[in-house]
């Protein structure tokens, strides 16, 4: 009887020292670099070239995930899982992309995402439009409180290759396709306090503007006012 309770103990201390595993960490992109203009790529044809997507290895991460978006489509594609540091890939000349790293452990389920990058396979383009406007606050789908002022403040991102971006114009209202103006802003402005009704949803996007009067649209983001 001894004998069994010793193994048993032991038992309980071997399985309460083994340490749980560790979800991976995101993953720090290299290249193509964040608003750029890729040239480095092979070419192919008239229309594609073949670029190396690079990024750093990542803490608990076996594996890794690329995923890029033709912003003009959006339509993605996610690439097979690779223990490799960087992927090559053909994609079409003078279009915009966003990219991502999805990084994986063998032995737990979590999964950990990087930042998305957007930049141009370059083509024979000498002007580009920007890219799409990045959404910061509120989030997609999130559940928000007015202020005092009964006010909600909407928060982007923008970027352009050619550095010359004019204008943001901010559209708010409570249909899903919204089209009513809230305001057009400076480059300098990125954020805007939004008078709000309480347990409402409301629909927003941002259209920028360059100086060349190229423009990119944000695509619409919704958000719940709860009170």
């Amino acid at each position: 009887m001894k004998q069994k309770l010793s193994l048993l103990l032991i038992i309980l201390l071997v399985a309460c020292g083994k340490d749980s595993p560790k979800p991976p960490e995101a993953a720090v992109l290299i290249f193509p670099q964040k608003n750029s203009e890729c040239i480095t790529g092979i070419s192919l044809n008239n229309t594609s070239s073949q670029v190396e997507f690079r990024w750093l290895a990542a803490k608990y991460a076996d594996t890794y995930q690329l995923k890029f978006t033709n912003v003009l489509t959006n339509s993605s594609v996610t690439s097979a899982p690779t223990e490799a540091l960087s992927v090559r890939v053909p994609l079409l000349k003078g279009v915009p992309y966003q990219w991502t790293i999805t990084t994986q452990n063998n032995e737990t389920q979590e999964i950990a995402i990087s930042e998305a990058w957007y930049f141009y396979n370059a083509g024979t383009e000498t002007t580009f439009p920007p890219f799409p406007a990045q959404i910061n606050e509120p989030l997609s789908g999130a559940s928000v409180a007015r202020d005092l002022n009964n006010e909600v403040t909407l928060g982007w991102t923008g970027a352009d290759v050619d550095n010359d971006i004019a204008t943001y114009d901010v559209y708010l209202d409570t249909v899903a396709n919204p089209q009513l103006l809230l305001a057009s802003t400076s480059i300098s402005i990125t954020e805007l306090p939004a008078s709000v009704a309480a347990d409402t949803i409301y629909y927003w996007r941002v259209v920028t503007t360059d100086r060349e009067g190229n423009s990119s649209d944000s695509g619409t983001y919704s958000f719940r006012v709860i009170r």
